[in-house]
């Protein structure tokens, strides 16, 4: 074989090996500070409410070359924030939340469905109040790249799902106060 061969099958090779290390899935941690989970509903047909949670924590591996992904978030339900101090109390009750018995929510994916290079769905587990149930997050917006500050690779989406509250066991004044609740959740998460 001429060194000409021999350089060209080496740089193949290597091409094969770097485009393989380019393949795995990295890990992303829930950057806080820019995760907002949200929820809104109907308040007696006269408004629809909306309030958030400001602590949520997880993980996001996350597989471009794969075309894979999986989620897996925990919302502090006790950091809910209705923008009235005394209304967080009553939603955090019995009849509602009940965050004395269930201080957490979670979402755990089970499937990524994607359209060309970007997610479109995460179907997955959600369970609020002790009860779990199958749900499918539409992403309405996806972007990952570095970083600009912290110079790591992350990511970042939107997406939401309506679930009803009665199924959760938080359907207090239903139907007066709406049984539908749409949650929508903004997400950052920087590599390990």
């Amino acid at each position: 074989m001429t060194s000409l061969k021999k350089l060209a099958a080496a740089l193949a090779f290597a091409s094969i090996a770097a485009g393989s290390a380019l393949a795995a899935p990295v890990t992303y941690n829930v950057d806080g500070s820019h995760t907002f989970p949200r929820f809104s509903y109907s308040h007696f047909g006269y408004s629809n409410q909306l309030s958030s949670f400001s602590n949520t924590t997880g993980k996001v591996v996350f597989d471009a070359e794969a075309k894979t992904g999986a989620v897996d978030i925990t919302i502090d339900m006790k950091s809910v924030n209705t923008g009235f101090a005394d209304f967080n109390g009553h939603i955090q009750s019995e009849d509602f939340l009940d965050t004395a018995k269930f201080p957490t929510a979670t979402f755990k994916s089970t499937k990524v469905v994607f359209e060309g290079d970007k997610p479109k769905a995460i179907e997955g587990q959600l369970t609020i109040k002790g009860v779990t149930k199958p749900v499918t997050l539409t992403v309405t917006s996806f972007q990952a790249m570095p970083h600009p500050m912290m110079k790591k690779p992350a990511l970042g989406a939107n997406a939401f799902t309506t679930i009803k509250r009665t199924e959760f066991n938080a359907g207090k004044y239903a139907p007066y106060v709406g049984d539908d609740v749409r949650i929508d959740i903004a997400i950052e998460a920087v590599a390990q």
